[in-house]
């Protein structure tokens, strides 16, 4: 079965861009990585991948996006300014893609 063209696009839009849902949590609030794929599905309406969650979280990090640090025994993330700098910049692309549709 061929899938609709707008079904389509919300796989690509949900689970190849993680990073921006991940950014706009710890925009709010310092989580924990289970507790953000908890969010994710509670605000954005889909599950991600257990292990694709851990895998952008440190792909982020290695990056400078998110920063971490310990908690007792959980290791939580939060959203540093250069992760800030891209929210702004990936809500300030969609606005204008969505406006010019």
């Amino acid at each position: 079965m061929v899938k609709e063209p707008v079904e389509r696009l919300k796989e690509k839009v949900l689970k190849e861009n993680l990073w921006i849902f991940l950014f706009k949590i710890l925009a709010k609030n310092d989580e924990y990585a289970y507790e953000l794929r908890k969010k994710i599905n509670r605000e954005f309406g889909f599950w991600t991948g257990r292990v694709t969650g851990y895998r952008v979280l440190y792909l982020l990090e290695k990056n400078g996006y998110v920063d971490s640090y310990l908690k007792g025994r959980r290791k939580y993330y939060r959203l540093s300014a250069k992760g800030r700098e891209q929210l702004q910049k990936a809500k300030n692309f969609l606005e204008k893609i969505y406006e010019s549709l």
